[in-house]
């Protein structure tokens, strides 16, 4: 199936923003953002901050950042702080809110996001999973660590979900980071039209780029996507002298096989000024979100990455000539 046939995701980095969704927050605000984290030490060099911007074409298995997969604002419910005074029930347009004895329940299908229960909820048992933001108000918050960033030499690093889901938005805030003479990290999968890519790499000054898979079926099982585009796209990259480090988020039994590691090895060193890896070993403390969000956890019977493996996958990449650490 062809991807724009089944994109739902708006401005889609791969449809080149064409798509429409039901929730369209983008016609009230510049973009979405589901968290904005301070004093960031594993999103490129330095002191950081980093800002999530919401939705993802990808469904990787492992992902840790659930509450970034949809590019709506939605609304969670967490019973077990509920105190049972039916503010919310009674406030809710829609009826889509119950009390019972497990606290208050949520109808899904009724529920269309408005966020009135947030608002109204004393008890802090409901939540927005992202918000509509402009430039400005970004930037506000960006404007506050400089004085970290220019004692460590440090900047701002976007990431998501996939940035590049909103290309947009996130040219404008690499713009505007440009303007104040901010180091700019792009942290993204490389799944989007290369002219999209392209372009926002014209105001960034290094990306992040994740390599899940060497191998396309295995790249497709578990990511739901094929990896031809990213890997012509990080060529591409590379190709135009693009400041680039490669990551390969190991995770134990798919891309932790010495055949996997020799091809990924290979590929990034043929890579055209691009010598150093990151190895990111794989860890399950995203469960907790997902049960937050009311989601089944897709990595379970993935194991922790060991410190043997981890070393040895270190090791092998080292062979092809390139400078490899561990974590971000």
């Amino acid at each position: 199936m062809a991807h724009e046939a089944s994109c739902r995701h708006f401005t889609c980095g791969l449809c080149n923003g064409k798509q429409d969704i039901r929730l369209n927050v983008m016609r009230k605000t510049e973009g979405t953002v589901f968290a904005v984290k301070r004093y960031a030490i594993h999103d490129g060099p330095n002191i950081r901050t980093t800002v999530f911007l919401k939705g993802c074409p990808l469904s990787c298995v492992w992902c840790h950042n659930p509450e970034g997969l949809s590019p709506a604002i939605e609304v969670v419910t967490m019973p077990e702080r509920c105190v049972g005074c039916g503010e919310c029930v009674r406030s809710c347009p829609e009826r889509a809110l119950i009390v019972t004895g497990q606290g208050v329940s949520r109808d899904t299908e009724a529920c269309t996001n408005c966020g009135q229960c947030v608002d109204i909820c004393p008890a802090l048992a409901h939540e927005r999973t992202g918000s509509g933001e402009t430039v400005e108000s970004v930037m506000e918050t960006v404007r506050k660590d400089m004085p970290f960033y220019d004692q460590t030499g440090g900047g701002v690093t976007f990431s998501g979900g996939e940035p590049l889901m909103q290309p947009v938005f996130l040219k404008k805030l690499l713009t505007a980071c440009g303007r104040l003479g901010l180091h700019r990290a792009v942290d993204t999968s490389g799944f989007a039209g290369q002219d999209v890519l392209m372009d926002v790499a014209e105001e960034t000054d290094l990306f992040l780029f994740d390599l899940k898979h060497m191998d396309d079926a295995v790249h497709r099982k578990y990511t739901g996507v094929s990896n031809e585009d990213i890997l012509a796209n990080i060529a591409a990259l590379a190709a135009a002298g693009v400041d680039m480090v490669v990551r390969l988020p190991l995770m134990p039994g798919i891309n932790d096989t010495d055949a996997n590691l020799q091809a990924t090895g290979a590929f990034v060193a043929g890579l055209a000024g691009v010598r150093r890896m990151d190895v990111l070993p794989y860890h399950a403390a995203a469960r907790s979100k997902y049960a937050k969000l009311g989601l089944e956890y897709p990595g379970f019977g993935i194991p922790k990455a060991e410190n043997g493996r981890v070393n040895h996958a270190v090791q092998i990449l080292k062979r092809h000539g390139l400078s490899v650490r561990v974590g971000g």
